[in-house]
């Protein structure tokens, strides 16, 4: 059959159609969010009014905190951007089955791919550089040529981090990924911070930098069209990617899903973690595993002891007993909420407690995960106020403290 019998004859016009869908696609993202209507009345202004104080940071005095700021500030924001985001390489589940016997059209999806994300990488750069540049060029005396060469040097940085990152994330996996990552990203970064701090003054320096930095990244590019057997992973990452947006949008909508993970961080074995057999001490040690294990409850739990430790630091001296006494309270009713919520769940009257089994073991639960709270809370105020003497007396007063106050709350929430 001639090649015009199908709606894709080549692998450019594949890719050509589906770069229009992830154009459509990513309009319809944000058209979600706001009309453009909207956006055109907050564009417009906007615009209008940024055009104003761009013109006036070339033409009038910079403001007067711009003078304290360091010039490593700059660089710095430059490589933060510049480590954030992923390669958009435009793959398809589908293509696992339709384009297996064609690796020269997954190939050429794949550098078109690559060409169009560095492509637009070099967009942003160029516009943050641009709304950066004033402040280089008449905050920090950076010559016209030197400020030219550190946009190349920026570019070629942001190649480099973007291949080099991709490629680490498409061959590894859990924590070797970040053994991988962190000098993947950090190693360019850092050489792009140092140059454009010691060479600012010498383009010449710089384009060098910049050269040895698009040297690696035609190697990347090159390594990964040659790379094989990552091509599930190449369609999850460049889903992430795709759908940074639409994460953007729902951040504050929607929880962000737990990970998948066959075994716990904490409690691996699943030991016991009591002495007693007995079904009260399984049920409450069941309890303190399913606190620690969820990464929302762990995270509110740190969150509200982080807090607390604040607040009883900087608090008067009269009023730290009395804000330590309330923050115990607030951690307890919290921690009695989360028992009811455990022991009433649907699996957990699958098993044949009783309501006094239930009872006693909250009872045991809450004394538990209250103490590390009122301990640390107890250190932090016994050694503000009584010094050496603070650090034999805070063990006896945070566990008598959350001993009662958990106590309190057993007997008065928990129905027997």
């Amino acid at each position: 059959m001639s090649r015009g019998a199908f709606a894709f004859p080549t692998a450019p016009k594949l890719f050509k159609r589906r770069l229009f869908s992830h154009f459509r696609e990513q309009s319809a993202i944000i058209r979600t969010a706001a009309d453009w209507t909207v956006l055109l009345y907050i564009i417009i202004p906007g615009g209008l009014l940024g055009g104003r104080f761009y013109y006036g940071f070339w033409n009038h005095e910079l403001p007067a905190w711009t003078a304290d700021l360091p010039f490593a500030l700059i660089l710095a924001l430059l490589a933060i951007l510049i480590a954030n985001g992923g390669l958009v390489l435009l793959l398809q589940e589908g293509d696992l089955l339709f384009l297996r016997q064609r690796e020269n059209w997954i190939r050429t999806i794949v550098l078109r791919g690559t060409i169009y994300s560095l492509a637009v990488t070099s967009l942003k750069m160029v516009a943050v550089y641009a709304i950066l540049l004033p402040f280089i060029v008449r905050g920090y005396g950076v010559s016209p040529a030197a400020a030219w060469a550190l946009l190349v040097l920026t570019l070629a940085c942001s190649w480099c981090v973007k291949l080099l990152g991709h490629i680490v994330k498409v061959q590894r996996q859990g924590f070797r990924r970040w053994l991988w990552l962190i000098p993947a990203v950090t190693v360019p970064c850092g050489i792009y911070i140092r140059a454009g701090l010691f060479w600012k003054d010498s383009p010449s320096l710089l384009l060098l930098v910049a050269a040895v930095l698009a040297a690696v990244t035609v190697w990347a590019i090159r390594y990964r069209l040659r790379l094989s057997g990552t091509f599930m992973n190449d369609v999850r990452e460049d889903y992430k990617q795709r759908m940074r947006i639409a994460a953007l949008l729902l951040r504050g909508v929607l929880d962000k899903p737990r990970p998948t993970r066959y075994k716990p961080w904490i409690f691996r074995k699943s030991q016991p973690l009591l002495k007693s057999k007995t079904p009260e001490s399984r049920f409450t040690a069941a309890a303190i595993k399913a606190l620690v294990r969820n990464p929302a409850h762990l995270k509110l739990y740190l969150s509200f002891t982080g807090v607390g430790l604040i607040a009883v630091f900087i608090v008067p001296s009269l009023l730290k007993w009395l804000i330590f006494a309330l923050l115990v309270a607030l951690m307890a009713y919290w921690l009695s909420s989360f028992w009811l919520l455990f022991s009433g769940d649907d699996y957990i009257g699958i098993l044949p407690f009783t309501k006094e089994q239930k009872a006693v073991a909250g009872s045991k639960t809450l004394p538990l995960l209250l103490l590390p709270f009122s301990l640390l809370c107890s250190a932090v105020i016994c050694t503000q106020l009584y010094g050496w003497l603070g650090l034999v007396l805070f063990i006896p007063v945070g566990g008598i403290a959350g001993y009662l106050i958990a106590n309190m709350f057993s007997a008065f929430r928990f129905a027997r």
